[in-house]
């Protein structure tokens, strides 16, 4: 049982439904993190909790347990002028900062003349995923 609190190093893998694989760090440094603290999905802690270092698991997510549903709210639609040249075109992914400093990642929906919508949902919102993990060490 992993307690709260603990540092946890995992390798993963994570998979589209279709079985893509779209983020690994296998053969790389491991995620560490601080049991508790939400700097992983929750979902995941709670599939992880009663691991021990050596441990596999796979799960699989659906959106309202990963990184939520799309929200239609989230589209918001803004002058081309906003939008750096090089970066207009579908699917561009930009970074912007809001008034408190807080950091968010766009991504460009469509372009209509001088008109862009741009999507604030997180890019894997509305996807299924699977976790592929193994739990490197608990300290």
């Amino acid at each position: 049982m992993i307690d709260k609190g603990k540092q946890v190093s995992l390798e993963y893998s994570v998979f589209q439904e279709d079985g893509k694989m779209i983020d690994s760090n296998v053969g790389e440094d491991p995620l560490t993190f601080s049991m508790g603290t939400h700097q992983i999905l929750p979902a995941l802690e709670e599939a992880i909790a009663p691991l021990d270092a050596g441990s596999k698991k796979r799960v699989t997510l659906p959106p309202e347990m990963a990184f939520g549903i799309v929200d239609p709210e989230a589209f918001k639609e803004v002058d081309a002028s906003a939008i750096p040249e090089k970066l207009r075109y579908e699917g561009a992914v930009l970074g912007v900062q809001d008034d408190s400093g807080n950091q968010y990642r766009i991504r460009i929906h469509s372009i209509a003349g001088e008109r862009v919508v741009v999507d604030f949902n997180h890019p894997l919102a509305g996807k299924t995923l699977t976790f592929e993990m193994k739990i490197i060490s608990v300290n």
